[in-house]
């Protein structure tokens, strides 16, 4: 090998030897564009699956699903879940307008979550004062973890189904600093239940 050709072969080493060192150093200059930043949202089942979720539901009866939250938006998040009911006319969250339900919360999970990260626990629930009759039905309260509430929920018998079915479901918020409050994060995901056997 000629002395010119050495010298080329030793010029290329030492640039490959400088980037492997820089490297480091060039990641905290060079931003290289970050993966699909986004939260999760989602319900399992009592056994931690995506199956057996309660649909016939009865009064005084307790039921159990698991709420839970991933964090991917590469910084660290406060999120709120809310936890609403409605009945078959009640608005849901507007996925295109960005809008939460109009619904109260009836019960709410404050969490913070870095990046990464996920979060889940049991949600428990069950109706009381339940009745039907004439074609109508009627939920007089909501216990979810314990917590009970007076929801006064009609409803009317669903021909095409056949029964009288109600939704329970979890928004997911997302605290905003600018605002300094939560905001709807546009996620949703919710339980059908068929009320029509009250006992």
């Amino acid at each position: 090998m000629k002395l010119e050709e050495l010298k080329i072969v030793f010029v290329v080493v030492g640039l490959i030897g400088v980037l492997l060192f820089a490297s480091p150093a060039l990641s905290l200059v060079v931003h290289l564009p970050a993966g699909e930043e986004f939260s999760e949202l989602w319900v399992l089942g009592p056994e931690h699956t995506a199956a057996d979720y309660p649909f016939n539901v009865s009064a005084d009866v307790s039921y159990l699903v698991y709420l839970g939250v991933a964090n991917h938006l590469g910084e660290s998040a406060y999120y709120n879940v809310q936890v609403k009911f409605r009945n078959q006319t009640d608005e849901l969250p507007n996925g295109t307008a960005d809008t939460p339900s109009p619904l109260p919360s009836l019960y709410e999970y404050r969490l913070f979550l870095q990046d990464g990260q996920s979060w889940e626990q049991p949600l428990n629930f069950s109706f009381l004062q339940v009745s039907t009759g004439q074609n109508t039905s009627m939920v007089g309260g909501l216990t979810l973890n314990g917590v009970t509430t007076g929801v006064y929920k009609p409803n009317v018998w669903d021909e095409e189904n056949n029964g009288y079915f109600y939704e329970l479901f979890m928004e997911l918020w997302i605290y905003n600093v600018t605002s300094d409050a939560f905001q709807y994060h546009n996620r949703f995901v919710g339980l059908i239940l068929n009320m029509t056997s009250t006992s």
